[in-house]
């Protein structure tokens, strides 16, 4: 029987498709049996992707889950699915719309007034995006750094009020790319100047370095309290992120990654291994990936961290 080249070729890519899914891509799990009843979560960005995923994982342990969203109707959505599938009627909408700090300081104000604690704060919004938010921040330093940055200063006292209680800052290995310029974020209120799709994709870079300096220096503000923070890279994930991205980047870098994608389920894992596993609270501040921390993250600059956070008190009108 003749069989194509072309044929076995394809069927090799398959072949290997699975492979490296069932190997190198595949991620660990979180493993923790902890369960969550009494107990109050936000989630950020928490109607698609990792976040609806841990929340719905959240969810089904039996926390009361905040999801706090920009958009009303794809949020609502995503509480139907995940109140039929966890049979948890605890799961609440608030809106948040992280380009906005007047919307931040609303969301926390509405949450102190109607929540009487907080347990997870899981900053897990996330975007790619060209443009500026409405206090003139670049969208993607404004949305992936600084209105996760106010959200969680907001809320540091309930947080300490209700400990033990964990923050969870999800980031990205993209931060190895990432650098933080003090004379653009100071004279542009930007990362980097540029908004073709390779710009935009080292804005998230810096945006994601951000996310660890940010969880570095909180570690530090938090010692003497109940209170510890984790970052993490989830891996690379299969997502609705670039959405806003131009034509060449769907043309060109999707086709490229997508075999290399594993689903929001996957994402999740480190995560709510940061979220919820007993025992690692001596590693507050430290950057998780695959469900295990990394020691000798260079990004874990002290003198950095510290400038950044004065920095975005300063951009946040809190100093």
């Amino acid at each position: 029987i003749y069989t194509s080249p072309l044929l076995l070729f394809g069927a090799a890519l398959v072949g290997l498709y699975f492979l490296l899914h069932l190997t190198v891509l595949k991620m660990p799990r979180c493993k923790s049996d902890v369960t969550l009843n009494g107990k109050t979560a936000i989630v950020t960005g928490a109607n698609t992707g990792i976040g609806k995923t841990t929340a719905m994982d959240l969810a089904r342990r039996g926390a009361r889950v905040i999801m706090a969203c920009r958009d009303r109707g794809r949020a609502e959505a995503a509480i139907k699915d995940i109140v039929q599938e966890t049979g948890n009627n605890q799961v609440v909408f608030m809106q948040l719309d992280l380009s906005s700090l007047k919307s931040v300081r609303s969301f926390a104000e509405n949450f102190l007034r109607l929540e009487s604690r907080l347990d997870l704060l899981i900053n897990n919004a996330g975007l790619l995006s060209k443009g500026k938010t409405e206090d003139g921040f670049g969208m993607i330093f404004g949305v992936n750094h600084l209105g996760h940055f106010l959200l969680t200063v907001l809320l540091l006292d309930r947080l300490k009020a209700s400990g033990p209680s964990r923050i969870v800052t999800v980031s990205s290995d993209g931060h190895k790319g990432g650098k933080v310029d003090f004379n653009c974020l100071t004279t542009h209120r930007d990362l980097s100047l540029g908004d073709n799709d390779f710009q935009l994709l080292k804005n998230y870079c810096h945006s994601k370095l951000c996310n660890i300096l940010f969880t570095t220096e909180l570690a530090k503000r938090l010692q003497d309290s109940d209170v510890t923070c984790y970052s993490l890279h989830p891996g690379i994930i299969k997502t609705e992120i670039a959405r806003n991205t131009g034509f060449l980047w769907k043309l060109v870098v999707t086709p490229i990654f997508a075999p290399f994608l594993v689903d929001a389920e996957s994402g999740a894992q480190t995560t709510l291994h940061c979220a919820l596993e007993p025992g690692i609270e001596h590693l507050s501040g430290h950057y998780f990936s695959s469900c295990a921390p990394l020691t000798n993250l260079k990004a874990r600059d002290d003198a950095t961290a510290k400038k950044l956070w004065e920095l975005s008190e300063s951009f946040c009108g809190l100093s």
